[in-house]
């Protein structure tokens, strides 16, 4: 129920911090993008900050001997760059800049009722659906003929 709780409690100061900072508006994100015209920097800041609060973050709760709500990190040990990692980076920011929607930021527009949060947010998920059933068919076409 704690880890719950937890969840639930990071969930809600996240969104709270998309939509005060006007991540989930795509109009806003889409003006940080256009360089040539309407460009406002101000998510640069949000970013910057996000950036900073992370870093301090980690410095300080990686000396704990383990998290709170669990029995250990859970950190990424894969470092190298690889297509999966590149592809999706750049399609990830191709949405971004299309759609003016991140992941993070559709969610919370949820709330907003707007027809184009439900459209990405839909759309996100058959994506996510799709690269599954993708990976997956061609694991097992690699397994086959390794066979």
């Amino acid at each position: 129920m704690a880890r719950l709780l937890a969840a639930l409690a990071a969930g809600l100061v996240f969104g709270t911090g998309i939509a005060v900072s006007g991540m989930i508006n795509p109009a806003k994100v889409l003006n940080f993008f256009d360089f040539a015209g309407t460009w406002d920097p101000s998510l640069a800041f949000v970013m910057g900050g996000a950036l900073a609060v992370t870093a301090l973050g980690y410095r300080l709760v990686l000396k704990r001997p383990r998290p709170l709500l669990d029995d250990g990190f859970h950190l990424p040990t894969n470092r190298k760059l690889d297509w999966p990692l590149l592809s999706g980076a750049a399609l990830f920011g191709v949405g971004w800049g299309i759609a003016g929607f991140c992941p993070g930021g559709s969610i919370p527009a949820l709330g907003l009722g707007e027809a184009s949060a439900f459209i990405f947010v839909a759309s996100m998920l058959a994506g996510i659906a799709l690269s599954r059933f993708t990976r997956s068919a061609f694991a097992g076409a690699a397994q086959s003929r390794a066979a």
